[in-house]
C-alpha cells in the first residue's frame, strides 16, 4: 500500500507570525501529491521540505480569504520561470478565476502550461474530484464567506466472486478549515482516520471567535469526538497566542488523541 501523508507547510491564521505561516498542506495519497490552501510562504516551505512539484496536478483551495490563496501566483509564477509544461488544475469557489486570471495575464503570460479552473459550490456536499484511486468530496463550513472543506478518500478497485467491480475505501483524510462549530459535518466526516480541524481561539476567547466565524480547540475536539475519527490535527491558531500548547491542553480532556500542528511537520494519515 502506498504512503498515505500530510505535511504541514502553513498553520497560522491570518497574520504571519515568527513561528507560523498562513494555511498550506501537501498530501501524498496513493501515490500522487495534493496541496490543499496556498497562503503566502507556501512555496518557500515546499523548496525546504524538497517537495516536488513536478507531481503536483491539483490544488484545492477552501475559501478566498488572502491567507488561504495569497501564495497562489507566487507559486504559478515559479512553475511558469521553470517552463513547466504539465497542467495545473485548481477546485475552488468561481470568483477565484476572476481574481486571479489578470494577475495571470500579467506575469505568467508567457507560460507554457494551462491551468484549468474547477468552480465549486462550497455550500453543497458532492463529489468534485474523481480517478481510480482517490475521490475528494466538498464538506460545507460556516464561515463569513463561502467555505468548504475537503475529504479524501483512498479507494481501491476490487473483485467481486461474480467478476463485477466494487471500491472500496481505505484511508480518509478530512481538511476543515475555517468554520464555526458545525455538528452538520460530522456525517460526512463520520470515523475518518485522521481530521484537521481549526483551532483558532481558546475558550476564553470565544466571544471573538463567534464574532469572526472560527472555533476554538475545544470545539474542535469535540466535533472529533462526535464524528469518531481516529486522530484530531489543530491549526489556524491565533497570532495573538504564542504558546500554542495551551490549545493542546484544552483539547486532549475532550478528544485524547489529539496533536498540533506544527511547520514543516508531516503526520501519517
Amino acid at each position: 500500500m502506498s504512503e498515505a501523508k500530510v505535511t504541514i507547510l502553513g498553520c497560522g491564521s491570518a497574520k504571519p507570525t515568527k513561528t507560523t505561516s498562513p494555511s498550506g498542506q501537501w498530501l501524498d495519497l496513493c501515490d500522487k501529491s495534493f496541496l490543499i490552501d496556498c497562503g503566502e510562504g507556501v512555496q518557500l516551505a515546499m523548496q525546504k521540505l524538497g517537495l516536488r512539484t513536478a507531481r503536483l496536478y491539483n490544488i484545492f483551495i477552501t475559501h478566498l480569504h488572502g491567507d488561504h490563496c495569497f501564495g497562489l501566483i507566487g507559486l504559478l509564477s515559479t512553475l511558469s520561470m521553470l517552463k513547466r509544461t504539465q497542467p495545473m488544475h485548481i477546485y475552488a469557489h468561481k470568483d477565484l478565476e476572476k481574481l486571479l486570471q489578470p494577475l495571470l495575464d500579467y506575469h505568467c503570460g508567457d507560460r507554457l502550461f494551462d491551468i484549468v479552473f474547477h468552480p465549486i459550490n462550497p455550500r453543497k456536499h458532492e463529489v468534485i474530484f474523481e480517478d481510480r484511486t482517490v475521490s475528494v468530496e466538498t464538506i460545507p463550513l460556516k464561515h463569513g464567506v463561502p467555505t468548504c472543506g475537503f475529504l479524501f478518500k483512498e479507494t481501491r478497485r476490487k473483485m467481486a466472486e461474480d467478476g463485477s467491480f466494487y471500491h472500496v475505501t481505505r484511508k480518509r483524510y478530512a481538511y476543515c478549515s475555517d468554520t464555526m462549530y458545525s455538528e452538520k459535518i460530522i456525517p460526512i466526516i463520520e470515523g475518518v482516520e485522521t481530521l484537521y480541524h481549526e483551532s483558532t481561539f481558546l475558550t476564553e476567547m470565544g466571544v471573538r471567535s463567534k464574532e469572526v466565524m472560527h472555533s476554538t480547540a475545544a470545539e474542535a475536539a469535540m466535533i472529533a469526538k462526535k464524528a469518531n475519527v481516529g486522530k484530531l490535527i489543530l491549526g489556524h491558531y491565533s497570532a495573538r497566542v504564542e504558546d500554542h500548547s495551551l490549545f493542546l491542553n484544552e483539547a486532549k480532556p475532550i478528544f485524547d488523541n489529539t496533536v498540533l500542528a506544527e511547520e514543516h511537520l508531516t503526520f501519517e494519515i
